[in-house]
C-alpha cells in the first residue's frame, strides 16, 4: 500500500512524502525534493560569465574568461554530487532496524543502517536555527555501556527539512512499529 502527500519544508518549499507500508513491520518512508532548477543554473552561469567577461574586456586578461568557466563547471559538479539531495528515504524494519538513504542529483546514494538493537527510540526534536525554531526527526542510539543513557543522535531528512505536520506523520507510524517490537 503506498500513498503520497504533498507538504512544504520549513523554507516554504514544496516537498511530497512517499509512504509504502510493505507489513506491519515493514515501512518505508521518501522524502523528494524540487528537481534542479535550470532556470536558476542558466541565470547563475550568465551572470558569473558576464562578469568575468567585463573584467576581461578591461583587462585583456584571457585567465579569467579560463578561470570563470573552470570553476563554474566545477562549482556545479561539486553542488550536484556532494549537496543536491533529490530523496531521502527512512525504511523501518521492526526485527531488523532502520536504513537511512540520501540519493543526490548525480545518481550518487549513500546509505547507514542502524540496527535494532542499538536504537533506543526515534522522536522529534527541535533546534534554534538563526531566528527560527525548527523541529527534525531524528534517532536516539543507545550508549553499549549504559543502555538506559544516550550514546549519540542521528537527525533524519536532513536535507528537505520537513515542517513539523510531516515529521508527525513519520513519527506515529515509526513508533507503532517500535511499539510492535518491543
Amino acid at each position: 500500500m503506498a500513498e503520497e502527500e504533498e507538504f512544504t519544508d520549513i523554507n516554504g518549499n514544496s516537498i511530497s512524502l512517499d509512504c509504502q507500508t510493505h507489513s506491519a513491520f515493514c515501512r518505508e518512508f521518501t522524502v523528494t525534493s524540487p528537481k534542479l532548477s535550470l532556470r536558476k543554473v542558466m541565470v547563475c552561469t550568465c551572470f558569473i560569465w558576464l562578469f568575468a567577461y567585463a573584467v576581461f574586456f578591461f583587462t585583456e586578461n584571457t585567465t579569467v574568461l579560463s578561470s570563470a568557466i573552470i570553476l563554474t563547471l566545477a562549482g556545479m559538479m561539486i553542488h550536484i554530487h556532494f549537496v543536491k539531495v533529490d530523496h531521502e528515504t527512512l525504511l523501518i524494519i521492526g526485527s531488523l532496524g532502520v536504513q537511512l538513504s540520501s540519493s543526490y542529483a548525480s545518481g550518487r546514494e549513500s546509505t547507514i543502517f542502524i540496527e535494532m538493537s542499538k536504537l533506543k527510540d526515534i522522536v522529534i526534536n527541535e533546534a534554534v536555527y538563526m531566528h527560527s525554531i525548527i523541529y527534525y526527526l531524528c534517532i536516539l542510539i543507545k550508549d553499549p555501556a549504559d543502555p538506559e543513557t544516550v550514546a549519540s543522535v542521528v537527525p533524519l531528512f536532513q536535507s528537505s527539512k520537513p515542517r513539523l505536520n510531516c515529521l508527525v506523520h513519520v513519527y506515529r507510524s515509526c513508533q507503532e512499529i517500535l511499539a510492535q517490537t518491543s
